[in-house]
């Protein structure tokens, strides 16, 4: 599991940092974000103290009219050796309880200009795609026509030589060879390259190149969202291969199972021009246009008239 410290938070956020710099690099352990409201009141049984703490106009309102001594104790109370950080939303004051409390307990006491509401979501977010649960696939990751297509297959076969004939034709490319794979949501996989392969593409005989330099910055994607799994394997006559496509196949990732196709690798086959062919179809299907069923409704069809034609020429015989 990724690492989360509040320091993060205070640079991807733009977050001003009102006190308790100290605290700055206290680890944050889960993503969900707690509002301590009955704890203001003085109940502490059940105060999730290990979670980043949320301070909105109804808590600051309510501890403003608070007594000094109880302003005291439970600013000293909300602030814990293991709490990551409290933050004030809105861009309101602090009160100097609070600020007192978080100087002397290293705990980080910070402001956002925003509203309650959208704080809430974009750190859920952020902090949902940080834990969320992480693979690493051996494969190209590109993007052919919106569509984020995993392309696997053993080493050798042509993932990285198809994925520069993707480039070539004006697609992007978002990882090689090594895949890193995060399931954002229960059917959401996002897909990006680890930091030290980014924008690099390795091809036997030329070595490795740098995508960007070579196509330009419209070439590569840091990150894209997984809908189809392109497998290459080398051609086995003895193997019956799908030729119409009405069984869809699938491949699981984490606990997501993604569409997937089989394409056998053989001398005078255009496997990009096959996969640019298999993300257009995808997204056909997407919209409930399928026309392998199609075809197998006109065979139907077809069949039924031709009993139909024969049970006549039957009768006419009679």
């Amino acid at each position: 599991m990724a690492k989360v410290r509040t320091q993060d938070m205070l640079e991807r956020f733009r977050i001003e940092l009102l006190a308790g710099e100290e605290g700055v690099h206290r680890e944050i352990s889960m993503s969900e974000v707690s509002r301590p409201g009955i704890e203001l009141t003085g109940y502490f049984k059940y105060y999730a103290k290990d979670r980043l703490q949320l301070l909105g106009k109804t808590e600051l309102s309510y501890f403003a009219e608070l007594t000094k001594e109880q302003k005291m104790d439970r600013a000293y109370r909300l602030c814990t050796d293991i709490t990551p950080g409290i933050l004030i939303t809105r861009g309101m004051d602090a009160p100097e309880e609070l600020v007192e409390a978080c100087n002397q307990s290293g705990v980080p006491l910070m402001r956002s200009p925003y509203k309650t509401s959208r704080v809430i979501s974009r750190i859920t977010n952020f902090l949902e795609a940080k834990f969320a649960p992480f693979t690493a696939v051996h494969g190209v990751l590109v993007d052919v026509y919106g569509i984020g297509v995993l392309i696997t297959g053993q080493s050798g076969v042509g993932k990285s030589e198809t994925a520069l004939e993707l480039v070539k034709r004006g697609h992007r490319l978002v990882a090689d060879d090594s895949v890193e794979i995060r399931q954002e949501d229960y059917d959401r996989l996002i897909g990006s390259a680890p930091p030290l392969i980014e924008h690099l593409l390795e091809i036997r005989g030329l070595g490795i190149i740098n995508v960007m330099t070579l196509f330009g910055a419209g070439s590569v994607l840091s990150h894209k969202r997984i809908s189809l799994v392109i497998n290459l394997e080398t051609w086995d006559q003895k193997k019956q291969y799908d030729r119409l496509g009405l069984e869809e196949e699938t491949m699981k990732i984490i606990d997501v199972d993604v569409p997937k196709a089989t394409l056998p690798v053989r001398p005078g086959r255009n496997l990009a021009v096959i996969i640019e062919v298999a993300a257009m179809n995808f997204r056909l299907k997407r919209m409930g246009v399928n026309a392998a069923e199609e075809f197998s409704e006109r065979l139907s069809k077809m069949i039924q008239h031709g009993e139909h034609d024969d049970d006549h020429d039957l009768e006419f015989d009679f």
